[in-house]
């Protein structure tokens, strides 16, 4: 449960514009999808695509680092890691029984398989997008356990995408068709309260001080 006293007391060191900006944003968040990224060997392309899910108003976001390691630039995600929260996996299997765990379904997205194209996608139950290597995509142990795939509509000779470009036609396509639906998408009244809170201790300077003088004054 967030601390609504100690919220409140923190938003006085924001400014009007940026309590209403937390707002505006939180209230086109989302965690009926989230991105789960995999092994993706190019820093800037992890980076970008987080920077894509906080455009789009994913508030989740997946890395699994079971091969290259560390695969998030703070630099091409330019703060975007600050407002989406991103967890990092060591391992693949780890992370879909995580997100299984959540009531996820695992969506493939892959050029390789005509299941079904991306505007024509089921938006009603909440589903984990997993994005795969720029070489050789999603691996098998992905395909094996998705419970669908999903594909962009490609007209010419290229038959894929850099996953930065196609994370974001995929989000763009998916967030726009949730937010027509009646489906209830938005983040709950707790969790606008704890990113609020969150996103208020990153934008304070100095607040781990500003922190210890209120415990210090609530203990009195």
């Amino acid at each position: 449960m967030a601390d609504t006293a100690l919220l409140e007391y923190l938003e006085r060191f924001l400014t009007e514009e940026r309590r209403q900006k937390f707002a505006d944003v939180l209230s086109r968040r989302t965690k009926h999808f989230t991105v789960a990224i995999q092994d993706v060997f190019q820093v800037h392309n992890t980076s970008a695509v987080i920077r894509s899910c906080d455009v789009f108003g994913i508030q989740e976001a997946h890395i699994i680092e079971e091969r290259f390691g560390n695969r998030l630039d703070k630099n091409i995600a330019m703060g975007a890691q600050k407002w989406v929260d991103v967890h990092r996996h060591a391992s693949t299997d780890d992370c879909i029984k995580e997100l299984r765990r959540q009531g996820y379904r695992i969506i493939a997205t892959t050029p390789h398989n005509d299941s079904c194209f991306v505007d024509e996608f089921d938006v009603s139950q909440r589903s984990a997008l997993f994005f795969g290597t720029e070489k050789d995509g999603l691996s098998d142990d992905v395909m094996d356990q998705a419970d669908g795939f999903l594909k962009i509509p490609m007209a010419g000779f290229t038959e894929s995408l850099n996953i930065s470009v196609s994370a974001a036609i995929i989000l763009h396509t998916l967030t726009g068709k949730l937010k027509k639906s009646g489906i209830p998408w938005q983040l709950s009244e707790e969790e606008m309260l704890e990113k609020r809170m969150d996103w208020s201790r990153k934008s304070i300077k100095s607040v781990e001080e500003i922190l210890r003088r209120y415990y210090a004054g609530t203990e009195k």
